[in-house]
């Protein structure tokens, strides 16, 4: 079993009976920690075979507590060391063959070499164009034709910002649906528009001289950018005519 460090997602749970939690109740605990986390999310971990909650007869999710303190460590190894989902299933089927393993870490510098950044400026979460192809389970070619829609962008020269697998591994998911890449531009734009507003507001706490006020614009940036997934969420359930479990 894999348990989350002290003050995990599985704390204080909401359960029925039987222990079981329905992935509503999850989403709530999971958001203590994770404001941006949403049920597509869990259930693209789910896909992804990171998770196996039990189905009901009628095939509604059922997870135990070790299911949702499962989760918290994924989505706390994507987070805080900006893994490729490829490399955090290799490092969970490690822990429980009773491997003694660390977590392998990312560039999180700008240039690339472990320089130390100013208090207050995040660092930037590098990953390499091959992570990134083995990361996806893609060739160069999808990755070529994603980038010319610009669905992914490197920093610089075969370098990608880590968030780049996780676009990746999405862009894969939903053209096992038969949305393809070139469908997904429109999303690309409002997702650039939406950037932009957040900008606008945290763009004067960015460049404030004091330090403490710079960071403060990182954690005010986090806050929105949960704020905007979530009703971007809202939005297309409701164009849909959908609510999701």
């Amino acid at each position: 079993m894999l348990h989350t460090p002290s003050g995990g997602a599985g704390h204080g749970a909401a359960a029925t009976d039987s222990g079981l939690m329905s992935i509503g109740t999850v989403l709530n605990v999971l958001r203590e920690e994770f404001p941006e986390v949403t049920i597509s999310k869990i259930r693209f971990l789910e896909a992804e075979g990171l998770i196996e909650p039990q189905r009901t007869p009628s095939g509604y999710r059922k997870f135990t507590v070790d299911d949702v303190e499962r989760l918290g460590l994924v989505l706390r190894m994507q987070r805080d060391h900006y893994l490729p989902l490829k490399v955090i299933r290799e490092h969970l089927a490690a822990v429980e063959r009773g491997e003694d393993v660390r977590l392998p870490v990312l560039g999180r510098s700008r240039d690339g070499e472990g320089a130390s950044e100013p208090p207050g400026v995040p660092t930037v979460a590098r990953i390499g164009r091959a992570e990134l192809l083995a990361a996806a389970g893609i060739g160069a070619e999808e990755l070529a034709e994603w980038e010319s829609y610009g669905l992914i962008t490197p920093v610089e020269d075969g370098v990608y910002d880590a968030e780049a697998a996780t676009v990746a591994s999405l862009v894969v998911e939903l053209g096992r649906s038969g949305i393809e890449p070139r469908h997904l531009r429109v999303m690309k734009a409002a997702a650039d528009r939406e950037a932009g507003l957040v900008d606008q507001v945290v763009a004067p706490l960015r460049r404030h001289r004091n330090p403490q006020t710079r960071a403060h614009a990182e954690a005010r940036t986090k806050e929105l950018a949960g704020l905007a997934v979530r009703l971007h969420a809202a939005l297309v359930q409701s164009a849909l005519g959908v609510r999701l479990p």
